[in-house]
């Protein structure tokens, strides 16, 4: 009888499957991404120190919170929701990569001590939620429009957001002269798209940051060229330009194909028809009155000097980004016969050089007349330098581009969190019940921006922090843009003092931060099967027969 009472065992899972869950679970994840915020919570704002990282693929010197985030190559999997949002900050507005990391991980190290007495991860997701709806809200309150601002004020506004973009990067020394260069380029864009391939970056190593520049219009590195190049001209005035997508080359025949003579003397004949082809082609190149012939394909020595002796410049080989911005420049199409060639296809350009940049060659289109593009030619000491330059100029032009679409800011430097703390604080005091304490605990971590910037800037934060909180609480309401001053370790008043933002990039920030925490604090149980982490995300010798189909490979219904 007792024997029929034993239950037997049940096996849901795979063998060496490993279920973790509960509190511990969720403390362990909380945990984890704490450690990954501190690995970026440094390079937060003006004094925010680089990383340095060393991979497979060479030194990167950065402190882009999106870059750092994708360049270490985390493995946790709630930790990698961090990653996710940083990347998705980057790709949406541009700047705020490193706040929105640090915003997530401390909403979660706010909301671990709840959890470890054992408050269910529901309500502090509900309170969480609420307190984010709010904080969005209040940033759009307290925003500031420049609608309806003469172009100046917004020119001049558009470098303030850039200037502030750029002080947390490498290159904040030179800001004045970047942000500048980054209006002047956006500005070029069609404002209904704002493309941002419309913007070239061309990195040319030597020099100082000074002497970058911007064209307005198209610059790209001189290519590949033969024989017969140097006798080209090298400036024009007014010339067309013809872009193709062939090869100007003596071409032997592919087909592998087999021609039998019974005459040598008709070998001659055979040969003479393959130059003839090309020279059937450059006669068209030249017949169509272009004076700048531009190719995705190579053009070879022959048609070099064909060119050369009839004073056109061509230049094969160029990169299809280059070729787009010269075809949408100039209003040239790009073609893939030579034949037939009308004066429509041609594209034109006030003026066409090739210059000296560093060790390299440059081409410019300058005076293009449906010019809605740009190039930035940057230069600097080091490769490692150029790049981080690059990044933080990405950083600037996106900002740029989302207040020219959302025209509205608000004050940065700490200055709008704590006002969103203040507002919070106050909110939560009219709730009955616990989550009057959640959204103490959300009020709380929107700290942490004023404090991380006086820590990198090596100020007491404590300090500063009960300066700004006395300076917010004021009735009256002036004190609502104050945020710290990194460079004297006090109050000021960012709005003055023209550190602004867009007010997008706190919106997307909070947000971004609110979801990510409340995902880590929803998941309650993780299951791994080490033997489905193989090579191939199958490994193990388990796993189904080859070619049954139906996904057997993986632990069946158990998503990895």
């Amino acid at each position: 009888m007792a024997h029929s009472m034993m239950q037997p065992q049940i096996i849901l899972l795979k063998e060496g499957t490993d279920t973790s869950q509960g509190k511990a679970q969720l403390i362990s994840n909380i945990n984890a991404c704490v450690a990954v915020v501190d690995a970026v919570r440094t390079t937060l704002g003006p004094r925010g120190m680089d990383k340095l990282i060393h991979t497979d693929r060479g030194v990167t010197i950065s402190n882009d919170g999106a870059t750092i985030m994708k360049l270490l190559e985390i493995i946790h999997p709630a930790a990698k929701t961090l990653v996710d949002i940083s990347l998705s900050q980057d790709a949406e507005v541009g700047d705020g990569t490193t706040t929105v990391v640090i915003l997530a991980g401390e909403f979660l190290r706010e909301s671990k001590p709840f959890v470890e007495e054992g408050v269910h991860p529901q309500s502090l997701i509900r309170s969480f939620r609420q307190a984010g709806q709010l904080a969005v809200q209040q940033v759009k309150d307290l925003s500031i429009s420049i609608e309806g601002k003469s172009a100046e004020e917004k020119a001049d506004m558009l470098k303030k957001c850039a200037m502030t973009s750029l002080n947390s990067k490498l290159v904040s020394g030179e800001k004045e002269f970047f942000a500048q260069m980054v209006v002047d380029a956006v500005s070029v864009l069609d404002p209904s798209t704002l493309d941002l391939r419309m913007i070239g970056t061309k990195k040319v190593q030597g020099g100082g940051l000074r002497d970058s520049f911007l064209v307005d219009g198209v610059a790209f590195k001189k290519t590949f060229s033969y024989a017969g190049f140097e006798m080209q001209p090298k400036s024009y005035k007014d010339p067309k330009i013809l872009l193709l997508n062939i090869e100007l080359e003596l071409k032997s025949e592919k087909e592998n194909a087999e021609i039998r003579l019974n005459d040598p003397s008709q070998y001659q004949s055979i040969v003479d028809a393959e130059w003839n082809i090309i020279y059937d082609k450059l006669d068209k190149c030249v017949e169509s009155g272009a004076k700048i012939v531009l190719s995705r394909l190579a053009i070879g020595d022959l048609a070099t000097q064909y060119f050369a002796d009839r004073d056109i410049f061509c230049a094969g080989r160029v990169q299809e980004s280059d070729m787009h911005r010269v075809a949408v420049a100039t209003g040239a199409q790009t073609q893939t016969t030579v034949n037939n060639l009308n004066p429509k296809v041609l594209g034109s350009v006030e003026a066409f050089e090739e210059k000296q940049v560093g060790a390299e060659r440059y081409n410019l289109f300058t005076g293009c007349p449906k010019a809605k593009t740009a190039t930035m030619v940057l230069r600097g000491g080091s490769e490692q330098f150029i790049d981080e330059a690059e990044r933080s100029l990405h950083d600037a032009i996106m900002i740029v581009r989302r207040a020219m679409k959302n025209a509205s800011v608000v004050p940065g430097g700490g200055a709008i969190d704590m006002e969103i703390s203040k507002f919070l604080r106050d909110h939560a005091r009219t709730i009955a019940g616990k989550s009057q304490l959640f959204i103490n605990a959300y009020a709380k971590a929107l700290e942490i921006i004023p404090r991380q910037l006086c820590d990198n800037a090596g100020f007491d934060a404590t300090d500063v922090l009960n300066k700004l909180r006395q300076k917010h609480a004021s009735k009256s309401g002036d004190g609502n843009n104050f945020g710290v001053d990194v460079n004297t370790g006090g109050v000021v008043d960012t709005y003055a003092s023209f550190v602004w933002e867009p007010a997008l990039v706190k919106i997307n920030a909070l947000t971004a931060a609110t979801e990510a925490a409340c995902l880590v604090l929803s998941v309650d149980e993780t299951v791994r099967n080490p033997k489905s982490e193989g090579p191939d995300g199958q490994g193990g010798p388990g796993r189904g027969m080859p070619g049954r189909g139906r996904g057997r490979g993986r632990g069946r219904g158990m998503r990895r």
